[in-house]
């Protein structure tokens, strides 16, 4: 293992050779500068793993020589060396950055403090550079899986976007008008679904979902389906800022298929209108309406229907650990779904 190298820098020849003596009996190489200029010289062109500073030098302190290091780049941990006995020098060099300080004793004792300074030091640096290289690598790990998770939500919005189109090639095919519409219903699930992922591999943040843009997309893909089955209601979207959990989103996305799909159908059966997607939240509570100025809940109820919505919507409220109700409005019908972020 080689010797770590140590840049002793005091004014006074004759102490620096005699830390530069004892440092070396105690396994360390040592270089010399008598000058904060000489000192800075060698540090632009050789690396150490510290460097000790004495206080006082012609011209300046150490205290100016510690601002100039501090500017260098990777500049390696300093010790101060001081022969004052005010501390308030010791406190200005520990703001400046030294790890240490120690007092320069007329006798000479400060040379084996010295010592263990600099061992203390460079164990820390160790420890220091260790810890950095360790968070390093688990950057570099959560990076990797961020980008393979990305990859994943990628394929499984491709495969489930594959799957919606093979449901659309199977409904074309049918004559029969209820399984079209089974199978209708079916894709829009699916479409929902995928729409999670979608947002998921084009995020930043693979863990949530920013609603809002989930919502929008996904009304844009109800809307661009009813189209095709020559349902053109307007649908109005107004949703707060809010970032849900990937799991709650799938069932929201899901709830809100189904009960706009719901109004698509039923809601007017002869005439034209809008369906209205609002979400507010208060605290942790988000509530999601989907409501219509149609023929009513009472009609709706009645209209033809399977009843499989009805259970995906009480399982998909189950996960959330929620509740959907039915307010009464005037006209039209309102259907609040609310649970907890």
């Amino acid at each position: 293992m080689p010797r770590p190298k140590i840049l002793y820098i005091d004014d006074d020849p004759g102490i620096g050779r005699l830390v530069q003596k004892t440092l070396e009996a105690n396994g360390f190489d040592v270089s010399l500068a008598q000058s904060g200029s000489a000192g800075i010289a060698l540090l632009r062109t050789e690396t150490y793993d510290i460097v000790a500073l004495d206080h006082h030098m012609p011209g300046h302190t150490g205290l100016d020589v510690m601002k100039d290091i501090r500017s260098l780049p990777d500049y390696p941990p300093v010790i101060y060396v001081t022969g004052s006995e005010d501390s308030r020098i010791a406190v200005a060099a520990l703001k400046l950055g030294a790890v240490d300080y120690v007092w320069k004793d007329v006798q000479g004792h400060f040379r084996e403090l010295l010592v263990k300074a600099v061992s203390t030091a460079i164990e820390q640096e160790r420890l220091r550079r260790e810890k950095e290289a360790a968070d390093k690598e688990v950057r570099a790990a959560r990076d990797r899986a961020e980008m393979l998770l990305k990859e994943v939500n990628h394929r499984v919005a491709n495969s489930l976007a594959i799957v919606a189109g093979l449901v659309g090639l199977q409904k074309s095919s049918l004559q029969d008008e209820a399984a079209q519409q089974l199978l209708e219903q079916m894709r829009a699930r699916i479409i929902a679904i995928a729409g999670v992922h979608r947002r998921l591999y084009t995020s930043h943040d693979v863990s949530s979902v920013d609603l809002k843009e989930y919502l929008g997309s996904l009304v844009d893909d109800l809307r661009a389906a009813m189209t095709d089955q020559g349902r053109t209601h307007p649908i109005q979207l107004n949703c707060v800022p809010i970032s849900l959990p990937t799991d709650k989103a799938v069932s929201v996305g899901i709830i809100a298929t189904e009960l706009v799909t719901n109004a698509y159908k039923y809601a007017y059966p002869n005439r034209q209108g809008d369906i209205r997607i609002s979400v507010t939240r208060d605290g942790s509570s988000i509530c999601l309406f989907v409501e219509d100025d149609g023929v009513g809940l009472t009609e709706l109820s009645s209209s033809a229907g399977t009843g499989l919505g009805s259970k995906v919507i009480a399982s998909m409220t189950a996960k959330l650990q929620g509740s959907v109700s039915y307010p009464t409005v005037a006209t039209g019908t309102r259907a609040l779904l609310q649970f907890e972020l």
